[in-house]
């Protein structure tokens, strides 16, 4: 299912005819995000039990990542990081300009673990 999603985004929502979306998974330190601190509420419990699961959205700018979705994952992984160093490792997913382009698809959703 996931894949066929990713698919589906990286293929068919793509705002220019002939040309796809690039989507990139990848590690990247959390000092190197910039993102805005949200209350993780229930998160806080799951991420700390299982880690990060969805790799949270980011753009690609001048020297650093901006966060496109993800704050209450990062807010999260900010406070436990002091218990535990992995969580200074978020798993990411970078869009390029088009990443927008599927935004519509998903709505107002909200991550859970």
């Amino acid at each position: 299912m996931i894949l066929f999603l990713c698919r589906f985004l990286c293929y068919d929502l793509c705002p220019k005819k002939n040309e796809r979306m690039k989507m990139i998974n990848t590690i990247v330190h959390l000092d190197e995000i910039r993102f805005e601190e949200k209350d993780p509420g229930n998160l806080l419990d799951s991420i700390r039990q299982r880690g990060i699961a969805i790799p949270v959205q980011v753009n690609v700018r001048d020297g650093y990542y901006e966060c496109a979705d993800g704050h209450k994952r990062l807010s999260a992984a900010k406070i436990l990081r002091n218990e535990k160093e992995s969580f200074n490792r978020i798993p990411v997913m970078i869009l390029n300009d088009y990443s927008k382009a599927g935004s519509s698809f998903w709505g107002n959703t909200q991550n859970r673990h």
